[in-house]
Order: structure tokens, then C-alpha cells, then sequence
């Protein structure tokens, strides 16, 4: 029976070169001359340091400029608060959404269900399994998924016949 798995994840290379160049553009450009600004990774959760409000946007637009540039979707980075460290300085940490929420897989299933196509989905931890008799019902439910699904990026992978 044919089948393809929906899942949500993020290129870990990617997002490690991404960092890489932000830092080395923070270190490059005049306006962050002497200044602590940069950006570090720690288990899908980013911190960025700045020394005010301005820094800390800019740093931030750099930083899904070069995400970008890399193929990953803004759309994975879930903005948490912004601390003060000493004086001005700022902190704010991101977290990097990896996997689907049972909550986004549960909206899933009941949209497939709901679309009258001849599949069947099942949630089968952060991935949900679609499966079918056709391949044509299970491209149609790819794109019904694309078309609807807006809040995390999607992949679709596993296709198997």
C-alpha cells in the first residue's frame, strides 16, 4: 500500500553554516565594531547577544537572511523573551522548532479526514504516516497539505508503493 510520511524538520548543517556566517558578519561589519553581538546554538536553541534593541533587530535580520540564503524556513524559529544581562545588554533566546506538535498533527489527520481523499493518516510521534490504494490520492493530499498547513514548513519523505 502506497504511504509517505509528513514531517517538519530542519537541516542541522545548514542551520550550523547559517551561524557561522552571521557571527562572521557580526565581526566584519562597522556598525557591530566593538560591540559583544553574536549568536550561539545549544540543542536546536538559539541565544543572541546584543548590546541594545537596534543591535538585537539587527542581528536578527541577519541572522533569517542568512537562513534563507540556506534553504531553512523562518517559519521553525519560535521567539522566546528578551532579558537584560548588565547595563544594556540583551539577550533573547529562539528556540528551533524540529518535528510536528501533536496539536499540528491532530489538525492534520482531521484535514485529511475531512477532505473526503482515500487515505488514511495516523500520527506516529513528531511524523504523521499518509497512506492509500492510489498515488494520485496521495499527491492530491500533499498538496492539499501545502495549500493549508501554514505554521511550520512541511516535508514530505518515506514515499514508498
Amino acid at each position: 500500500m502506497p504511504s509517505f510520511d509528513v514531517v517538519s524538520e530542519v537541516n542541522k548543517v545548514e542551520l550550523a553554516n547559517s551561524l557561522d556566517q552571521v557571527n562572521k558578519e557580526l565581526g566584519t561589519r562597522f556598525d557591530f565594531k566593538g560591540s559583544d553581538a553574536r549568536v550561539e546554538n545549544k540543542d536546536l536553541e538559539l541565544t543572541i547577544f546584543a548590546d541594545d534593541d537596534f543591535k538585537l533587530g539587527q542581528v536578527k535580520e541577519i541572522l533569517l537572511n542568512k537562513m534563507t540564503k540556506r534553504g531553512i524556513d523562518a517559519r521553525v524559529l519560535s521567539e522566546g523573551k528578551i532579558e537584560k544581562i548588565s547595563g544594556n545588554k540583551l539577550k533573547e533566546t529562539i528556540t528551533i522548532v524540529n518535528g510536528i506538535s501533536q496539536e499540528l498533527a491532530k489538525k492534520i489527520v482531521k484535514l485529511v479526514k475531512d477532505s473526503k481523499i482515500k487515505v488514511q493518516a495516523s500520527i506516529q510521534g513528531e511524523t504523521v504516516r499518509i497512506s492509500g490504494a492510489k498515488k494520485d490520492d496521495l499527491q492530491a493530499t500533499m498538496q492539499l497539505l501545502k495549500a493549508d498547513i501554514t505554521e511550520l514548513p512541511l516535508q514530505f519523505n518515506n514515499f514508498r508503493d
